[in-house]
């Protein structure tokens, strides 16, 4: 397995599974469910190492202690959230020395207080923060704290592949070309997903470069995008936190 798979969970939820150095060896990321990544290690003949976890949801835990007991796995995931099963609570700046590589740890809030993010090798694992053209809800924290870390997230290299944990973007580019309707790589980024939508697999991961492009949450201090958010009632001239958290609330009401 040369990339990390996606694991299919719940209505549109994905469990990552992450290959390291040996050919067998995985992390699984955001564990919601056990039983469908059970099923994963068998299908694949996989040996499971460790869990890394974003934040507390439960559509993200649900499945770590029954994962955890079954195959003897330490358990990474924030320090500043409660989270059961927890081994090693991580933070800002950790860097994680694990069988399946080194990970470096970004402390990303906005939609949880405490959620982190998981840096290697040119993988980001985000949670719920970054999505393809699309960001998380603000349930714990605010916009302000959103959008400094979705920065941190754009500033990564442009080749990063982001392995988002909901698949949520075709809805996601409906909104982004909502928004930025003369945006050319945000149709031809919609064209693409539905195809991958209709064959069945995964429009994940994205990089970072797509989304500087396509993602009005990575693009609010792009003129376009600020001029057709005045255009639809929005402020007309802010900063870019404010019109983030313009994009942010209309996103909430958003049909679909």
């Amino acid at each position: 397995m040369d990339d990390a798979l996606a694991v299919p969970a719940f209505r549109d939820n994905y469990i990552w599974l992450v290959p390291g150095p040996k050919p067998r060896d995985v992390a699984i990321v955001d564990p919601g469910l056990a039983e469908p990544v059970m099923a994963a290690l068998d299908q694949y003949g996989l040996r499971p190492v460790l869990i890394f976890c974003t934040h507390h949801h439960g559509d993200h835990t649900g499945g770590i202690e029954t994962l955890a007991a079954r195959y003897a796995l330490p358990v990474y995931a924030p320090a500043a959230e409660t989270i059961p099963g927890t081994t090693v609570g991580v933070h800002e700046g950790q860097t994680l020395d694990t069988p399946i590589g080194t990970f470096r740890v970004l402390e990303i809030p906005g939609h949880t207080r405490g959620h982190v993010a998981y840096v290697s090798d040119g993988r980001l694992f985000c949670g719920d923060t970054l999505f393809s053209a699309g960001c998380g809800r603000l349930f714990e924290g605010t916009a302000f704290q959103m959008h400094a870390s979705l920065m941190r997230l754009a500033a990564l290299p442009p080749q990063t592949r982001v392995y988002s944990a909901h698949e949520y973007t075709l809805s996601n580019l409906r909104f982004a070309r909502h928004v930025e309707p003369d945006n050319d790589d945000i149709l031809h980024s919609e064209r693409r997903a539905r195809r991958l939508r209709e064959a069945g697999q995964p429009t994940l991961p994205s990089t970072i470069a797509d989304e500087r492009r396509i993602n009005p949450f990575l693009r609010t201090q792009d003129p376009a995008l600020r001029a057709h958010v005045a255009r639809l009632g929005g402020p007309k001239s802010d900063t870019d936190a404010s019109v983030f958290a313009t994009l942010r609330r209309w996103k909430d009401d958003f049909p679909g």
